[in-house]
């Protein structure tokens, strides 16, 4: 199984319903492409057990954004773990042009376990704390 705290990445084109009144990349989706790729990445490397019986929420999140992803573009979406506590579990994402490596934005978002069937704050495995923990 990988490790976690090697970035998780993901490529996207961007598609016409992506495109706001500003002529580039509506922040929303910036948005909803962070959350896809923390998604894809627990997916990918979480145990199976804890895929079934845990669920993340967002408890903030930060986003700055320093250039506009336009029609036509395909970016890389670039997530890894950091810090993480026993409920909260900092997630850090770039968002970059395919093309030539800049960013359009960096986020870190704040991430709580839940369990699935409570939906309360949980603890999650020591297997995966050691796998989405940075330190």
């Amino acid at each position: 199984m990988p490790k976690a705290v090697e970035p998780f990445e993901m490529h996207i084109d961007v598609q016409p319903e992506d495109i706001d009144r500003q002529g580039h990349v509506n922040n929303i989706v910036y948005v909803q492409w962070i959350q896809d790729a923390a998604v894809a990445h627990w997916r990918t490397i979480a145990p199976p057990g804890d895929r079934e019986t845990i669920l993340w929420v967002i408890r903030r999140h930060e986003i700055d954004y320093k250039r506009p992803a336009m029609p036509g573009d395909t970016v890389i979406v670039r997530t890894w773990i950091g810090n993480a506590s026993r409920l909260r579990f900092e997630r850090h994402t770039e968002i970059l042009h395919a093309y030539d490596g800049h960013v359009l934005a960096i986020a870190k978002t704040v991430w709580c376990p839940l369990d699935v069937r409570t939906r309360k704050p949980v603890d999650v495995s020591p297997e995966t704390r050691a796998l989405f923990n940075a330190e």
